[in-house]
């Protein structure tokens, strides 16, 4: 089963980082983040991947070429997808690749996510989960990080802080998704973002399915988030699975 990657985005939140290099390669620890996200999948047993460039593609082509003891191992396929591709259009192009056919009929099942975010899905779970259901598509909801301290007040008074505490309603968008070959016919072109039509027609259609993942899961965004990664690969970072 391939795995596709969506690395191709400016990254404008962080452009004291980005104007080097597109989003998914600023590094945790030393190494891009999007590399932390192929390890995750590798060590699920998923080392086969497609993934998704555009903004500044040759940043990404060059490290991946230099460091080839990194992904030992694995099979991955390094495509171009232009630089104003929208995300719809990004996976759409990675079609080929990731159901075994220009069609996508009498095509394989993938997976696709973000190239900006980590967590600690259960990748093996999410898959039954999928294929259990027979729809279209799976993504992965997630609980949204609180970026800003909680206070519990009685009156004026603070009777409990918490810096960063879990959230306790609500669900997001995690990516993390497996798709059917159906979902590619759900994406009209290079201009179609996935997170509106495409995914608001499968779910229309009923053909959008939740796997609720309360655990671990953080996107990077913005410097603080950059920051809070780096933090938590000083210490012990709950994504870092493998030996």
């Amino acid at each position: 089963m391939r795995v596709g990657i969506l690395a191709g985005g400016l990254g404008s939140r962080l452009a004291e980082e980005t104007d080097v290099r597109p989003k998914p390669m600023v590094e945790i620890g030393g190494r891009p983040i999007l590399w932390h996200i192929m390890r995750y999948y590798a060590h699920f047993g998923f080392t086969d991947f497609a993934v998704a460039l555009g903004y500044k593609a040759g940043f990404a082509l060059d490290w991946f070429a230099a460091h080839p003891e990194l992904t030992e191992g694995w099979c991955v396929d390094l495509v171009d997808t232009g630089e104003d591709t929208n995300t719809g259009g990004r996976i759409k192009r990675l079609r080929p690749l990731l159901t075994g056919g220009p069609s996508g009929v009498d095509g394989e099942t993938c997976m696709v996510t973000w190239g900006d975010g980590v967590g600690t899905v259960d990748l093996d779970a999410l898959l039954a989960f999928h294929r259990a259901h027979g729809r279209l598509a799976t993504l992965t909801a997630v609980r949204p990080p609180i970026r800003f301290g909680h206070l519990e007040m009685e009156g004026d008074r603070v009777v409990e802080f918490s810096e960063k505490p879990p959230a306790s309603e609500g669900w997001i968008n995690g990516a993390f998704f497996v798709f059917e070959p159906g979902v590619f016919d759900y994406i009209a072109g290079d201009d179609t973002q996935f997170e509106k039509e495409p995914l608001e027609r499968l779910a229309q259609d009923g053909e959008l399915m939740a796997f609720r993942h309360e655990g671990f899961w953080q996107c990077m965004d913005t410097i603080r988030d950059r920051r809070y990664l780096e933090e938590l690969w000083a210490e012990d970072p709950p994504w870092r699975v493998w030996d």
